[in-house]
């Protein structure tokens, strides 16, 4: 199939993906709401520190503590239409956070869930390009800067749950700007990836040839980015708090290696890496934290002064 239309317009495909969030050149549209499990919550708008404006969800709990939510690419704060036909590429079943967020609150946690820029409800930014998080670190610290500046929250003991793209965003606006996240204490990464990894995976298995070179040129040509710049491996390792790390372990799209790097790459001692077995579907392990809420739970409350 080397080459062939098929493949082209497989790669055509992923390129768009990579580089603007959107599938079928839509954005994944927010089809639930936290008021479906039981939920109270405030619509938020709060701008990213480049102006961008960011849409979001604020969850209350009879707590002082506030987890921050940060999604993946494509989906938004809700998660992922998957099982609707023009969002099936990937497995074609839906990612839903609520679940996740119920538990959370349940336990004891406010929650800040908001859309990343050219993601869900928010602004469009950088012309509606993608950068795998060098720029939508602006929109972390825009959220870390809104929870600081509330007056029911700017006083709450924090911690971050930071997905996919939402935690390679998260790893960049650390090394940038690391006085930011002196009130967070905690932090869970779900699934950080590097570029190089997903590419070289996707390209072998359409059979292109030269498909990474090509992959590169194109999302330079579109971004201004090479793929080699979009891993959060060097951003790491400005992390200064207990983290604990969460992957599919046989993610097709990846390679464990990729994640065992990023993880090692992570300065601080009191870290932990997390194997999702039983499954090879990368988009499972969105769903995870739903099934199995107290794996971030139990990590927010060792680690929570």
């Amino acid at each position: 199939m080397a080459d062939s239309d098929e493949a082209q317009a497989a790669f055509d495909n992923f390129v768009s993906l990579w580089t603007t969030g959107t599938t079928a050149g839509r954005r994944a549209p927010l089809l639930r709401r936290p008021d479906e499990v039981g939920l109270e919550y405030e619509d938020v708008t709060f701008p990213s520190t480049d102006g961008v404006p960011l849409e979001g969800w604020f969850i209350p709990a009879d707590s002082d503590k506030l987890v921050i939510h940060n999604h993946f690419l494509p989906g938004n704060r809700y998660g992922y239409p998957g099982h609707l036909p023009e969002f099936g590429g990937f497995g074609g079943f839906e990612i839903n956070f609520l679940p996740e967020y119920k538990a959370l609150h349940d336990a004891g946690y406010n929650i800040l869930a908001y859309d990343i820029r050219n993601h869900g409800m928010s602004g469009q930014g950088n012309g509606g390009i993608v950068g795998i998080g060098l720029l939508e670190y602006r929109d972390v610290i825009g959220s870390l800067r809104y929870a600081a500046a509330r007056p029911d929250t700017k006083n709450m003991k924090k911690v971050l749950l930071s997905v996919c793209l939402g935690a390679d965003s998260t790893a960049v606006a650390w090394s940038k700007h690391p006085e930011e996240f002196s009130e967070i204490q905690a932090m869970v990464m779900l699934q950080p990836v590097s570029a190089r990894y997903v590419v070289e995976e996707f390209v072998k298995g359409i059979g292109m040839t030269d498909g990474y070179e090509k992959f590169d040129k194109a999302v330079h040509e579109r971004t201004g980015f090479h793929l080699a710049e979009q891993s959060p491996l060097e951003h790491v390792e400005a992390v200064t708090v207990p983290t604990l790390v969460a992957q599919v372990h046989d993610d097709v799209m990846t390679r464990p290696e990729d994640v065992q790097s990023i993880y090692d790459r992570l300065p601080v001692e009191d870290k932990e890496l997390y194997w999702i077995e039983g499954t090879d579907r990368r988009f499972d392990g969105y769903n995870f934290f739903g099934v199995h809420p107290e794996l971030p739970i139990n990590w927010f409350d060792k680690h929570i002064a």
